[in-house]
């Protein structure tokens, strides 16, 4: 039922031309690798996402990839390399950290 509100809403928007001119158009959605996103929070991610909003998680993820990139290539000097390294170590460590308070969370219920 919400489902066939929401699509009237949005047929009318766009008859009224309230959708137009607006940042993406005529450009498909980006939805991203969600996969480490647990199921019933990816569309509220996503959703931010297309915001412009990105949860801490999502933005560490993304700098554990860049620091992964860096200490792995090979125009890089070794001081670089080795900040890199130990920047990564701590991001991976605070990310392993916050999952398993999640689940101990859960597991407490």
């Amino acid at each position: 039922m919400l489902d066939q509100i929401a699509e009237r809403k949005i047929v009318e928007a766009i008859a009224r031309g309230e959708l137009e001119g607006l940042p993406g158009e005529g450009r498909p959605l980006d939805l991203g690798d969600d996969a480490l996103v647990p199921e019933e929070l990816r569309l509220a991610y996503r959703i931010l996402k297309n915001a412009g909003f990105v949860p801490a998680e999502v933005g560490t993820l993304q700098q554990i990839g860049q620091l992964e990139a860096l200490v792995t290539s090979a125009g890089v000097d070794a001081e670089t390399r080795s900040r890199a390294a130990k920047k990564l170590a701590l991001l991976r460590t605070q990310i392993e950290a916050g999952y398993y308070a999640k689940a101990l969370e859960r597991l407490g219920r």
